[in-house]
């Protein structure tokens, strides 16, 4: 098995496990304060992760398969979670993966790092408002705020964490082989 093969399944799973994960401790936590006023939905944390998750998965795997992966996440979360949290998921990632896909595509010629930041800013602030509105959450500013705060910060975490293993496990192999791959 290839680095980029083991690299997808990896991805794959990452990716379909946080979507369940999201919906599944959102619907056993609901809403936890987080402090300074803010709260977010239990599966924040988790949802942070599916942002960036799929940036690489596009990179990796492609978009179609990265498409048929939420399907599969929030089918799961249909049946583990509650049908209104999976309807609700589904709703913002359908919006919020055409907003990231609009955002991270063209600005990954200016780099990874910053096409899958950039694409998370946008992205979180779209699934966060229709996920919470879809879902019957409150739609107030403590908690978009916590929401996006989480969201991003999780992502920005990862994305350093995901640079170090996508340079390390993906581009690494390639340049050892003399292909020319972007940083």
């Amino acid at each position: 098995m290839t680095h980029k093969t083991m690299l997808g399944v990896s991805l794959a799973v990452v990716y379909t496990a946080s979507v369940v994960a999201a919906n599944v401790i959102t619907a056993h936590l609901g809403l936890v304060p987080i402090g300074f006023g803010l709260s977010v939905t239990a599966g924040t944390f988790a949802a942070g992760f599916t942002l960036l998750a799929r940036n690489l998965g596009q990179d990796v795997i492609g978009r179609p398969r990265i498409i048929a992966l939420m399907l599969l996440g929030i089918g799961i979360s249909w049946w583990l979670a509650t049908p209104a949290l999976a309807v609700a998921s589904a709703a913002a990632f359908a919006i919020s993966e055409t907003t990231d896909m609009a955002i991270y595509t063209p600005l990954r010629k200016h780099g990874w790092s910053v096409a899958a930041l950039c694409a998370a800013a946008v992205s979180g602030i779209v699934d966060t408002v229709v996920f919470l509105r879809v879902a019957g959450f409150p739609l107030t500013w403590g908690t978009v705020t916590g929401q996006v705060l989480v969201k991003f910060g999780v992502s920005a975490v990862a994305v350093v964490g995901a640079g170090v293993i996508r340079h390390a496990v993906l581009l690494q192999p390639l340049r050892a082989k003399g292909n020319p791959v972007d940083a």
